[in-house]
């Protein structure tokens, strides 16, 4: 007999909220239930933010349960105002529907297409962009309380600051996809991130208010550090999806190098792992946890980019940090022995800009051919007089530069 999905999201720490707990439990156990997610197109790339979400979505799936993706081609053009110190700002129709299609790629890795619980991309621009607001207002207004609405916490940032009339629209718009998504194709439960939380409870409660019928919210936890911070930002900005903004192996060294703390986590939220297997990865808190680490770097790698870049990101990171430079991360750049280091930071992208290299130099965190860097103005030729070097920033990155 199957076991209830949500045992195993809360086994695996997916589950923040939720409301009628039992209910929803019940449900779950006894049919195959439709239910959705949601992901905005504000850029051409999910991030790794986004993958916690979507593996419950899979693991949902696995269960027997019937996954809705719904990209937001209409919601982007609103804007969601949770978390947000300022307005974001407004995309063209062309973006938008640029990024849609950039993602969907992306959303393929978690879910299946195939089989009696086939899952569905869906885009919610279909009805969001035809709706008469006149009409809206007439059917749905009496249904929205502004008093609830002006306490939820995606809100409250922004009315510290200013609410614009366009963000407050934000809320009965995703409540308005649930009410869709549950009648046209019998959607009972929307999940997400837990910042999610007041907009599709909103949903739920909607769909009560509405049809008088049960509907279902799940929030799931956020990907934060042991002290509560998001995970999944570097340097370079935010973890993505795509390999063309964060390469497989930037991906592979992020998880290598988490915490010790955070190490089982990330394996219960972002592998398919078996939990006892987890458990015995992380049994010890010494030496044997970069064991642990490593194998975290590959399935994260493999899930997003498949086998053959987990492979590559692997042998890769060996190279650069067990001795052999033949399999090590490379860039090419134009220079000669005359080019300042901290041009060759930027040029290769270890740093942002010059002032990070300056910086990052005098605080001794720069190496060539580990040859420590001593000075921002120095040249190439003080350090090396080949046409290939390593360049370490850190403990951490290692680059072989080809001149």
């Amino acid at each position: 007999m199957k076991r209830n999905v949500f045992d195993i999201l809360e086994e695996r720490g997916f589950v923040k909220q939720t409301v009628y707990k039992d209910d929803l439990y019940k449900l779950l156990g006894e049919q195959s239930v439709t239910f959705y997610c949601g992901f905005d197109p504000t850029a051409d790339s999910l991030h790794i933010g986004h993958v916690i979400p979507l593996m419950a979505a899979a693991h949902m799936q696995r269960a027997g349960h019937k996954p809705i993706l719904l990209v937001g081609g209409g919601t982007a053009m609103v804007g969601d105002p949770s978390n947000r110190n300022d307005m974001r700002k407004m995309m063209t129709k062309e973006t938008i529907a640029h990024n849609v299609e950039r993602i969907k790629p992306q959303l393929a890795r978690f879910v299946s297409f195939e089989g009696e619980n086939a899952a569905r991309i869906i885009n919610n621009a279909d009805w969001l962009c035809n709706l008469n607001y006149i009409d809206f207002l007439r059917d749905y207004g009496a249904y929205l309380s502004v008093n609830k609405m002006l306490t939820a916490d995606c809100f409250k940032t922004r009315l510290e600051k200013g609410l614009s009339f366009l963000e407050f629209n934000y809320m009965p718009m995703q409540a308005y996809d649930f009410l869709r998504l549950f009648s046209d194709h019998d959607c009972r439960l929307e999940i997400g991130g837990n910042d999610q939380w007041s907009n599709i409870l909103a949903g739920a409660d909607f769909i009560r208010r509405v049809e008088h019928k049960d509907a279902y919210a799940l929030t799931c936890s956020l990907l934060e550090t042991k002290d509560g911070k998001k995970m999944g930002k570097t340097q370079k900005g935010a973890l993505w999806l795509d390999p063309d903004k964060a390469s497989p192996y930037d991906m592979y060294q992020y998880f290598r190098n988490v915490d010790d703390e955070e190490v089982e986590n990330c394996l219960k939220l972002l592998t398919f792992l078996e939990l006892d297997e987890i458990k015995e990865l992380c049994a010890h808190r010494d030496e044997r946890i970069n064991g642990a680490k490593r194998k975290l770097a590959y399935e994260v790698v493999k899930l997003i980019h498949g086998e053959a870049e987990a492979d590559k990101a692997m042998s890769q990171a060996q190279a650069a940090f067990e001795g052999g430079a033949a399999e090590m991360p490379t860039a090419e750049i134009s220079a000669d022995g005359a080019t300042a280091v901290v041009d060759v930071l930027v040029a290769v992208r270890l740093c942002a800009s010059k002032s990070e290299a300056r910086r990052l130099i005098e605080g001794g965190g720069v190496k060539i051919d580990d040859k420590k860097v001593e000075s921002f103005s120095d040249a190439l030729s003080a350090y090396t007089d080949g046409k290939e070097f390593v360049l370490a920033k850190g403990k951490k990155t290692k680059l072989k530069v080809k001149i």
